[in-house]
């Protein structure tokens, strides 16, 4: 057994792919804080409630459901390793066309729906695909660290993409915050193209073994899977760990996606911030976040994950309950920023575990968990939130919340630890 150090060094390629992966989780992120930005504007034109808005963003996560089970089953059935590259691009390539169709379409009520399943089947089917290639580029030593980093994009994503939103847009020009999501795509699909080759993914495995720790990837494996579709579905549910983070997974974001879509009203109606005030600081939690993200995610390669998912779990509760008690501008931002150490970083510790359990259904695992709680529990969370807000007021909407965050941490009590520390290894031998 290689001894886990806590040095980071990998292959020039690896930290290009982390870098390009990065990137397109910060267009995800930037693309899931759009329509919480500028909601009000968009209630405003169609005429909606609070009830409506809700089911708006429910049909982003429809097409989440069906794009993560899709788009995930068929990096498998390709093959994982470098040929996954072409499947991500091609889902990556549905949120600039929902983008561009936004924007040019966006006073015609239907095709602002259509556009929302568009931009939710690329948010569905390139994250699991996404969180595959991270793992396939890496050493299995420093999995934490680069699904971790790669991670940042979201918390980065959640402060950028609303500060560039309120710069866009206006009660008038809403739809412009939308022709962020292809000037950002467009060169990371590029970049994932050139990259993402069989002769660097050789390189790659060459030089971890060199090194003396874990490929990723079987060196004499040609990368395609040769079972049947519906096996490698199968196998992937088999997975206890998988069946199990499905609910770790669901809890954290029945929480995140319920407040998150309704923060901004929440810190207009609350507080002393305009409009734009509150957009800007909606997104304070992802200047902390990709620290977060990046500490807990190598602390996990270390102490394990199941212990590292503990303590966030514990760490959203003490710090979402106090955001229902902000009234000024300087007590949002301070809460937002303690949530950020927190707020994300779950998710890449989460989602090690399901790599470290299903390596060889790894895209197909990924997109079941973000089909399931991304895409279903976030349609269910922004309806149901959305209900209970309008007839029960903020109060029972954070106990609604916060249930989620209870409820993921005593599935993550159920999950099997899948990294042996060293110390460990040697008591038990």
């Amino acid at each position: 057994m290689s001894r886990r150090s806590w040095r980071i060094s990998a292959h020039p390629v690896s930290w290009m792919l982390l870098a390009c992966t990065t990137l397109a989780i910060l267009m995800t992120s930037i693309d899931a804080t759009i329509l919480a930005s500028v909601l009000p504007f968009v209630k405003a034109h169609f005429g909606l409630d609070d009830t409506g808005a809700g089911l708006i963003n429910s049909l982003f996560f429809v097409g989440t459901v069906a794009g993560a089970f899709f788009f995930g089953w068929l990096s498998d059935v390709v093959g994982n390793g470098y040929r996954r590259s072409w499947v991500w691009i091609i889902a990556m390539g549905l949120s600039v066309l929902g983008g561009v169709g936004t924007f040019a379409f966006a006073s015609s009520w239907v095709a602002f729906q259509i556009m929302r399943v568009v931009m939710g089947v690329s948010r569905g089917g390139s994250e699991p695909t996404n969180v595959a290639i991270v793992g396939e580029w890496w050493q299995k030593e420093n999995r934490g660290f680069a699904v971790g980093t790669h991670h940042i994009g979201f918390p980065l994503g959640q402060f950028v993409g609303p500060a560039i939103i309120a710069v866009f847009a206006t009660q008038e020009d809403w739809s412009k915050a939308f022709l962020v999501i292809p000037l950002i795509g467009l060169p990371i699909m590029i970049a994932q193209a050139v990259l993402g080759t069989r002769r660097n993914q050789v390189r790659v495995n060459d030089w971890i073994v060199a090194h003396g720790m874990t490929p990723p990837l079987d060196v004499n494996d040609d990368g395609r899977m040769h079972r049947s579709a519906v096996a490698i579905l199968r196998d992937a549910v088999k997975v206890p760990n998988i069946v199990r983070a499905v609910f770790v997974n669901f809890g954290f974001l029945w929480c995140e996606l319920g407040l998150t879509t309704f923060l901004v009203i929440l810190l207009t109606q609350r507080t002393d911030m305009s409009s734009a005030q509150a957009i800007v600081a909606s997104g304070a939690s992802g200047l902390t976040g990709w620290f977060g993200q990046m500490l807990w995610g190598t602390v996990s390669d270390h102490l394990g994950r199941k212990r590292v998912l503990l303590i966030l779990g514990l760490g959203w509760i003490l710090c979402v309950i106090p955001l229902l008690f902000v009234t000024t501008a300087w007590q949002t931002w301070l809460a937002l920023l303690v949530w950020g150490l927190f707020r994300n970083a779950p998710f890449p510790v989460l989602y090690s575990v399901v790599l470290d359990s299903a390596p060889r259904q790894a895209g197909s695992a990924m997109g079941l968990i973000i089909g399931l709680t991304t895409g279903l529990g976030g349609a269910i969370t922004s309806a149901v939130t959305g209900v209970v807000l309008q007839h029960f007021g903020w109060g029972w909407t954070f106990a609604s919340l916060i249930a989620g965050v209870v409820m993921a941490v005593i599935a993550i009590l159920t999950l099997e630890e899948t990294v042996v520390r060293v110390d460990d290894a040697a008591a038990a031998a």
